[in-house]
């Protein structure tokens, strides 16, 4: 792909061995009904099991080759456990993974080693995920040995085109991890992720612990190999208005569950869960007009614990949308699934319509008001709408008095 890069050391997406080759557009990752558990014991000499902590449970997505899909949502959520199983470094408790047509669940052993080839990560803190006792030279070209990649004098050409690719100077490959700024790690850590050609790279928070300055540099850095190289990203990160900017899609996260997907600007302009909603109002919008019309909507409560989750909907003990449509006892009783919209998003919510030009909705994203959806609920009282101090919805549903 790259005519700066000779040989079989060429900078870019291999194809799994006996894989069908998967079109741009098509799912190159697809992940179906995932769990991670991960048992709670008590007990020293005689451990005995007490529960779980469910970090992911019941996840599924799909990422299309040439894509980038953003997972958002707070910390705890389960977003880098699903990254991390995704890529086989957790064994799943349950599901299904399959990476470019391949199931790879349960492999183990040598077949899970070649197909992590095709399957990179960059991690979130570049301090702790490089060896310092290690050269940056040997940090990026260990992927190539333990893959049995090139001779040695190839390898090391790979390093120095690799750092020159990444924004490094390529005569730094003697040196070692402390010599670097934060930033200039993390660029060493996309090095070596690339350094194996692979199709799918997982971002876990890459940018959470560089300064404002550095994010963008390695944000527009990536996006760059994107462009150059036909990578395909999954995006994990807890700042929104950072993975508007990188993602095609977004999925936002809640207490090991997907609770909404759909296209970036969408969510953006259109989100239909009270949760997205919630999230989205803590992100500022740099037009000072529309930002004064905007009020933050502050959930109340504590986080559940993933030992014990909620019954019903996992959201509905924080939730202000249930709130106001007076309680319904099917957030409680009823567990929603992720179901698909005449917007375009598949959102986990019983009343997923009622959020759609609501007055939180409105303020949040500081659009006008549109057609709504037709109302999820049968009844509503006619000051739910207003019971907490808001104007009324501008286009009330049909039906509704």
């Amino acid at each position: 792909m790259s005519a700066d890069v000779a040989g079989t050391m060429e900078v870019g997406p291999a194809s799994a061995p006996d894989a069908p080759v998967v079109e741009a557009g098509q799912p190159l990752l697809s992940v179906a009904d995932l769990r991670m558990y991960f048992p709670v014991t008590e007990g020293i000499i005689f451990e005995r099991h007490v529960g779980d902590v469910r970090a992911v449970d019941d996840v599924s997505f799909e990422v299309r080759r040439g894509e980038t899909l953003g997972l958002v949502g707070e910390s705890g959520c389960g977003k880098s456990t699903t990254g991390r199983t995704a890529l086989r470094l957790y064994k799943p408790t349950a599901g299904k993974i399959v990476f470019d047509g391949l199931d790879i669940t349960k492999i183990e052993g040598e077949a899970l080693r070649q197909m992590r080839r095709h399957m990179q990560m960059i991690f979130q803190d570049p301090y702790s995920s490089l060896n310092p006792r290690q050269t940056v030279g040997g940090i990026v070209a260990e992927p190539l040995l333990v893959h049995k990649i090139g001779t040695a004098a190839e390898r090391q050409e790979r390093v120095a085109e690799l750092l020159d690719v990444v924004g490094l100077n390529p005569n730094f490959l003697n040196r070692y991890p402390h010599e670097f700024s934060g930033g200039q790690r993390q660029r060493i850590g996309v090095a070596r992720a690339l350094a194996v050609n692979p199709d799918l790279i997982i971002a876990d928070e890459p940018i959470s612990a560089l300064d404002v300055s550095i994010q963008a540099q390695i944000i527009n850095l990536l996006v760059r190999l994107q462009d150059r190289f036909g990578l395909t990203f999954l995006f994990i990160a807890h700042d929104l208005s950072v993975v508007r900017h990188v993602s095609d899609r977004i999925a936002v996260m809640y207490l090991g569950r997907i609770v909404e997907i759909a296209p970036s600007h969408d969510l953006y302009d259109r989100p239909v869960h009270p949760y997205s909603v919630a999230l989205l109002s803590a992100v500022p919008i740099p037009d000072p007009v529309i930002e004064s019309r905007r009020r933050r909507i502050i959930l109340t409560g504590d986080v559940p614990s993933p030992v014990a989750p909620p019954s019903g909907c996992r959201f509905h003990t924080r939730c202000w949308l249930r709130e106001r449509l007076g309680n319904p006892d099917r957030c409680v009783s009823e567990d929603p699934a992720l179901r698909p919209l005449e917007t375009g998003h598949e959102v986990a919510c019983h009343f997923a319509e009622d959020v759609d030009d609501s007055a939180e909705q409105l303020q949040v994203t500081g659009r006008p008001a549109r057609h709504r959806l037709p109302a999820a609920s049968d009844t509503r009282a006619s000051d739910a709408l207003t019971g907490d101090g808001l104007a009324s919805d501008p286009a009330p549903a049909s039906g509704d008095a």
